[in-house]
């Protein structure tokens, strides 16, 4: 479960790919040298990208520099989900996009990419339509459909950048906490009391080593770390038509009224809210 560097094959005949992976049931913490657009379909699900940890409803569109751990967007989804991923050839920025002026917007936006940009709004529809375009096209075509996708992202505000600092690999080389082993844990634990002192065991580091460490690696602390986790998982479950009190219990929390405080510090709105939004959705 430690950080996984992907090797990826792309035809000799084109400068990136395209194509869907289904990964789901896998926990895959990797990177590779190759820039990759992200768009994942789906109720909701884990983003975590550099030491950025955070969730996404709906859907999600991220871009990805070079070598940025980052964790598979699929990872967890317990509801039906679509996902196209684009992956740039390793030369792809000093070949097809560095000699070129007019370019330069494009240039930019790839440079910036090793801090994880997240893209929404109007900017998000656009590039979702062509990216479900790409596979009805031709290599030539599909290289153009990229371009202005780039182009699209280049030029728009409607962005979020995900990291503060820069987080490609070699600042993780050394991590000792694998956080395959932390995922896992809580995945099997949320639902009762996960323990720090559990778990710092199983990374072979004292308690206040590990408390210090998982924050400077994820700039968040164990406990916001749980409690994400298990909000997202109480999501899944209220839009399976669980009752609030049941999810609450499901996912680990005594208290209602501090499961309501916190879905909606998290979300955004209260479990009610997000149930009747969706309940809406579905039936229009």
């Amino acid at each position: 479960m430690k950080i996984v560097k992907e090797e990826i094959e792309i035809d000799k005949h084109c400068s990136f790919r395209v194509f869907s992976p289904r990964l789901k049931n896998y926990f895959y913490w990797h990177y590779h040298p190759e820039i990759e657009l992200v768009f994942v379909e789906a109720t909701n699900g884990i983003r975590h990208v550099g030491k950025n940890i955070s969730d996404f409803e709906d859907s999600d569109l991220v871009l990805i520099g070079s070598n940025v751990p980052h964790l598979n967007f699929d990872y967890g989804i317990a509801t039906d989900y679509h996902q196209i991923v684009v992956q740039l050839r390793e030369n792809f920025l000093e070949t097809n996009i560095a000699p070129i002026p007019e370019f330069g917007p494009i240039m930019k936006l790839l440079e910036d990419s090793y801090l994880g940009l997240s893209f929404y709004g109007q900017t998000k529809e656009k590039v979702v339509e062509k990216l479900k375009q790409i596979y009805l096209r031709d290599n030539f075509f599909s290289l153009l459909d990229l371009m202005e996708i780039l182009q699209i992202l280049a030029v728009s505000t409607e962005f979020e950048r995900l990291n503060k600092e820069d987080t490609r690999i070699r600042f993780f080389l050394h991590d000792k906490i694998r956080m395959g082993t932390v995922y896992h844990y809580i995945h099997e634990n949320y639902d009762k009391n996960p323990d720090v002192n559990e778990i710092a065991d199983q990374v072979h580091l004292s308690t206040s080593a590990f408390c210090r460490y998982f924050k400077k690696q994820t700039d968040i602390t164990f406990t916001d770390f749980v409690n994400r986790y298990r909000i997202n998982q109480a999501k899944t479950y209220l839009l399976q038509e669980g009752a609030i009190s049941e999810v609450c219990y499901r996912v680990g929390y005594q208290s209602i009224s501090y499961f309501n405080k916190l879905f909606k510090e998290l979300v955004g709105e209260t479990p009610s809210a997000f149930k009747r939004r969706y309940s809406t959705s579905a039936r229009s």
